[in-house]
Parts: structure tokens; sequence; C-alpha cells
């Protein structure tokens, strides 16, 4: 059953269909959005290897000519090297700005992609096909796009709505189980911050969405969309509410950049233990009970994702540093901490101009040194 929810943004409004077998249909969704049949494919080459043929024959059942840009997989390649060589390569097709770029693959990809285009001759369309479960529930709806720098992650990029977002649920069966359990920590994150039925829901049916199975995948992935897009219709740019969908990621964020961005800790692994330490964190100041930060911890652990510094591969995290990082977040504004903390489960709110000591002991009492 194919599902499609509307991103209501007046005129940068878009659909985003969920649903089995969406890619075999690619091209006819894309057609509307077409001045010539010709679109330039931004992928990595596991997805390409993976599902490429069955997009290259839904773009040739409508007559629609494909120029393959195909980078290497991982977050190293959400760089200013790659970006400079998508855009190199798209200016090498001599695109115009009517033609649509198409971003196939997890949420480096669409961050990438979607930032290309946003600088593409002052901006191109582009739709977004999210191939992780990832990229289904969260990076592929909002038009966020953007960089990393070995100063900070996604600090260069652009708000940058697709034309539409085409998410193919029959693509996650071909993941290795921990891009699902990465993509589950940002489903679990929904819960968290605005919907305690929905994360009553997912303590019930973990298992049950790991292993892929159909209905209660349709249903996580579509609950996240749907909140995710209430939130972005109300603050497109992320000037109050929107701040809430950044849940985990201050604390996350500080982390993949200390581990370098690689296979030590994929991206929803570390929103998981950023959403532990935030709940953990919301207790030490005494915002929620000590009881939902356990409850949260069990959860995100009971899904495989780490909970603690200590569940990483990693030889130590030094305090100074973290709390550096955790400067330099988008949110912080005039050198003060922001954190995304919780009154409860499902009552996430915005915490401005916290004490850098306070977050330092806190940090300590984590592991860190």
């Amino acid at each position: 059953m194919t599902r499609t929810l509307h991103v209501s943004l007046g005129e940068r409004a878009y659909d985003v269909v969920i649903g089995p077998g969406i890619l075999a249909r690619a091209g006819a969704e894309i057609l509307p959005f077409l001045k010539r049949r010709r679109v330039a494919i931004v992928t990595d080459e596991t997805v390409w290897a993976a599902h490429g043929d069955t997009l290259q024959a839904a773009m040739s059942a409508e007559g629609i000519s494909t120029d393959i840009i195909r980078l290497p997989p991982g977050e190293e390649t959400k760089s200013f090297a790659s970006l400079e060589e998508v855009s190199d390569r798209l200016l090498a097709l001599e695109l115009d700005r009517g033609d649509l770029i198409l971003a196939f693959g997890g949420g480096v990809i669409g961050d990438l992609a979607g930032f290309a285009a946003a600088i593409y001759k002052r901006g191109a369309d582009f739709v977004q096909i999210p191939t992780t479960l990832l990229a289904q529930v969260d990076s592929s709806v909002g038009g966020k796009t953007a960089i990393d720098t070995p100063r900070g992650k996604n600090l260069i990029g652009a708000f940058h709505q697709p034309k539409r977002v085409l998410a193919d649920t029959d693509l996650l069966s071909s993941l290795p189980d921990r891009e699902v359990r990465a993509g589950f920590a940002e489903v679990i994150k929904y819960g968290l911050l605005g919907d305690r039925d929905f994360f009553d829901w997912l303590e019930v049916h973990t298992q049950a969405v790991l292993s892929r199975d159909p209905e209660a995948l349709a249903r996580a992935v579509a609950r996240s969309v749907e909140m995710k897009a209430e939130i972005v219709v109300e603050d497109e740019k992320e000037a109050g509410r929107r701040a809430l969908l950044n849940l985990g990621h201050t604390f996350g964020h500080a982390l993949e950049v200390e581990c370098g961005f690689g296979e030590t800790l994929r991206h929803g692994e570390a929103v998981a233990l950023g959403c532990a330490m935030a709940f953990r964190f919301s207790a030490h100041l005494g915002l929620c009970s000590g009881q939902d930060a356990h409850r949260v911890e069990a959860a995100i652990a009971g899904a495989g994702l780490p909970t603690r510094l200590a569940d990483l591969d990693h030889p130590g995290f030094s305090t100074p540093a973290l709390v550096r990082q955790m400067g330099q977040d988008k949110k912080a504004e005039g050198g003060r901490l922001t954190f995304i903390l919780a009154r409860a489960i499902g009552d996430a709110m915005v915490v401005r101009d916290v004490n850098p000591e306070t977050l330092t002991q806190f940090l300590k009492t984590e592991g860190a040194t």
C-alpha cells in the first residue's frame, strides 16, 4: 500500500510518497517536474550496484535520458572535495537550471546532492530517492542540505526543498542490519520528542521494525515523516520548534567529529547515544525523572544501539574537546550552549545558555576525561 504525505510549504510544497515498489515507477513520478526528458543522478557505488538497473529501467520507460555521478559510500563523502566534484560534473554535463537532479542514496548522498542542487547556477530542482531507513524517515524530508568539515558536522549547507521524495520501503530489505538499527535511532527520536504513544508502540514493535516486517516498517516510516512534515511546515528554517528535531544531535554530532566520521560511529548510532545522553542530562538537571531516562536507555539498548560512551570502540573522549565541539553546534547563539532536552518522554524542549561547568561535570560522570 502506498501512502502520500504532503509537506505544505506554499510554492515550495511537495509530496512524500511512501510504500513498496516505488522505484520501478520513479520515471513516471518525476515526469511532471521535467522540462526536458533528462536527469542527472547522484548516487554512491554501493547503491547503484544494488538498485541502479531498476532506476535506469524506470527512467528508460518514460524516455528519460540519464547521466550518472557515482561516489564512494560513507560519511567521508560528505565533504568539500565531493561537493566540488559533483558541481564540476554537473557543469560539464551542461545542465540547465530547469533540469532535474536525483539524489539516489542514503543521508550522505541526499545531503550532498541537495546542497549541490541548491548552489548549482543559484538553485536547481532535485528529487530525493532515499535508500536507507534513516534517510527515509528523516534526512530526505525538510530541505536541510549540507556537508561536513573537520570543524564540525553539517556546518556548511543550505535550506533547499526537494520537488518530491520517493521512499520505496522495498529498498530497505537489502540493507545491512547495522544500517537498519542506525535508522531506527531517528525513528525512536520522534517518539521521544513529541509522541509518547508512538514511543510506546515502538517499545513493543522494535524487533518487528528491525526485522523489516512490512506493516511495522510502513507505520514507523509514515509516522516519522508525518511528524517531521508537521514540524517543518510550522518552522521551515529552524527558528523555533524545528530545533526539537535535533534531540540527541548536539551530543551525537560532537561524538561523530571526535570519532572522525568513520565506521566507528555511524550517524544514527550517534543520535541514539545522544538521545540517551540527552535524557540522562535532563535528569541530571532535574528536568525529567530518572525513571524516564532509564526507560529511554533500555529502549535504545534493546534495539542494539549504543547508550554509553563505553559502548564505542574508542580510546576515550576529552571533556574539553566535546564541550568545544558542542559550542560549534548550529543551535548555539552568542557563544551560549544550546541543547534539546526533555521534561518527559514525548515532551522535548529547547534549553539555552547551558552552563559549561554543569555540562563538564555531567560528561565526566558519563566517562569522558
